[in-house]
C-alpha cells in the first residue's frame, strides 16, 4: 500500500468561490424504481461524518500533546498524518465513511477528506471543501469509463483561538497531491452537500463495477436528491439504465447532463451507446463524429491500439502505443503493466522490471498490488534481477 504524501498549504488555493445556490430537485420522470427493486441495504449517509468512541479517544488521548502544544489546527494535521502515528495509506478500492477510513487506516482522496472533516468538526474547527481542477484520472470497467476528480479541504480557526507570532495563518488547506501537481491549479468551493453527493455517487459507481445494480441505483438516486446540481450522478444513472437494458430512460438522464454541459465528453460517449442501443444509427454516428472532433484521442485510445497490436503479435507497435498512453497518464498502473508486458515480449527485461515496479507504485488497490508483486517475484525467480 502507498503511504500518503500529504501537502499542507498555508493558504487557500486560487479559488473561484460562489455563493451557495439552491437547485430544484431532479425531475421525478428520471427515476424508475420498479426497474431495480429494493437493494439489500438502503443508501444513506447520515453517519458519513460520525465519530466512533475509538476516534474520540484518539483525539482526547493520542492527539492531546499536539493539540496543547500546536493548537487545534496544526495539532490535528500533525497527529493525523505523522508517519509514526496513524500511518494512513491510500486505497481507491472503496469509498469509506469517516469511521471506516479510521478503522482501516486507508482511504481514497474523498474518504480521507471526510475523515479529516469529522475530526475537525469534533474539535470545533470550521471546515470548507474545494473541488480542484486537475487532469482527470480514468479507469475502465467493461465498456464503461470512470473519471476521478480531486477534492481537498480547508481548516479554519475557531473565533476564540489566539494567533501567535509564529503561527498567524488562519486557514490551512490539506491536500493529498504532490506540490508539483498542484502548482498553478485552480479550485472552487463546494458545499458539504456536494461532498456527500460525491460519496454517494462513488458508492454507486463501485456497486455498478461489482454488478450490484440495485444498490448502485439507490446510491445514484440519493446523490441526485442530495445535490441536484451534481451532474456526475445523472451520468451514473444513465449508465445504470443502459446496463439494465432501458436506453430510453438512460437518454433522459444523459440529456439532463448535456443540457447543462453540452461538451461533457463522458455523457456524450455514453449517449452514443444509448442512441445505438435504440437503433438510431445515424444519430449515434453524428454524435460520435462530434465527439471525435472535440476529443480525437480519448482516454484508452492508444491503450486499445496497443492491445490490438499485442493480439496480433506486433510487440514493437504495442510497445509504442502503450508508451504514448503512459506519457499522457503516468499514474495509471494498467498502462505501465502492459508496457512492461510488451517490453518483456521484446526481450527488454530491464524495462519490464521498471514498468512493473511503476505499476506497483501507482496502483491504488490491494488486489492490483498483489498481482504486480507476483509478476515481479516471477521475474526474480527466473533469475532476471
Amino acid at each position: 500500500m502507498k503511504r500518503l504524501a500529504v501537502l499542507f498549504l498555508c493558504a487557500l488555493l486560487a479559488a473561484c468561490a460562489s455563493a451557495p445556490q439552491s437547485s430544484p430537485p431532479p425531475p421525478l420522470q428520471l427515476f424508475n424504481d420498479e426497474l431495480f427493486g429494493s437493494p439489500a441495504k438502503p443508501a444513506h449517509a447520515e453517519d458519513l461524518f460520525a465519530m466512533s468512541d475509538e476516534m474520540k479517544r484518539y483525539v482526547d488521548v493520542e492527539m492531546a500533546y499536539q493539540l496543547r502544544s500546536r493548537g487545534n489546527q496544526k495539532g490535528l494535521l500533525d497527529a493525523l498524518y505523522n508517519r509514526q502515528q496513524l500511518k494512513l495509506e491510500y486505497d481507491s478500492e472503496r469509498t469509506r465513511t469517516a469511521i471506516e477510513a479510521f478503522d482501516a487506516r486507508t482511504g481514497n482522496c474523498l474518504s480521507l477528506v471526510i475523515m479529516t472533516a469529522a475530526f475537525a468538526k469534533y474539535l470545533g474547527l470550521p471546515v470548507s471543501y474545494q473541488s480542484v481542477y486537475t487532469d482527470e484520472t480514468w479507469t475502465r470497467n467493461q465498456d464503461t469509463y470512470f473519471a476521478s476528480s480531486h477534492v481537498n479541504l480547508t481548516l479554519g480557526r475557531r473565533l476564540f483561538d489566539s494567533s501567535s507570532s509564529s503561527d498567524s495563518q488562519r486557514t490551512w488547506t490539506i491536500d493529498f497531491l504532490p506540490p508539483d501537481d498542484l502548482r498553478g491549479q485552480r479550485s472552487r468551493v463546494v458545499e458539504e452537500n456536494t461532498i456527500v453527493a460525491m460519496y454517494m455517487n462513488n458508492r454507486a459507481v463501485e456497486s455498478l463495477a461489482a454488478g450490484q445494480l440495485e444498490a448502485a441505483y439507490s446510491w445514484a438516486r440519493a446523490a441526485m436528491e442530495r445535490a441536484p446540481e451534481f451532474l456526475s450522478a445523472y451520468n451514473t444513472l444513465g449508465v445504470l439504465y443502459l446496463r439494465r437494458g432501458h436506453p430510453a430512460q438512460a437518454e433522459l438522464a444523459l440529456a439532463r447532463v448535456l443540457a447543462h454541459d453540452p461538451v461533457n465528453t463522458i455523457a456524450m460517449a455514453n449517449m452514443v451507446r444509448v442512441l445505438s442501443a435504440q437503433g438510431r444509427a445515424e444519430a449515434s454516428r453524428e454524435l460520435a463524429a462530434k465527439l471525435a472532433r472535440i476529443d480525437p484521442e480519448p482516454p484508452y485510445h492508444f491503450f486499445d491500439l496497443g492491445q490490438a497490436a499485442m493480439r496480433a503479435g506486433d510487440y514493437t507497435a504495442a510497445h509504442n502505443w502503450f508508451a504514448k498512453e503512459v506519457a499522457r497518464a503516468p499514474y495509471q498502473h494498467e498502462f505501465h503493466f502492459w508496457l512492461a508486458m510488451a517490453g518483456y515480449q521484446l526481450g527488454d527485461v530491464a524495462e519490464a522490471r521498471k514498468h512493473l515496479t511503476m505499476a506497483l507504485e501507482t496502483s491504488t488497490t490491494r488486489s492490483n498490488q498483489r498481482l504486480y508483486s507476483a509478476k515481479l517475484d516471477h521475474l526474480k525467480q527466473l533469475g532476471m534481477q
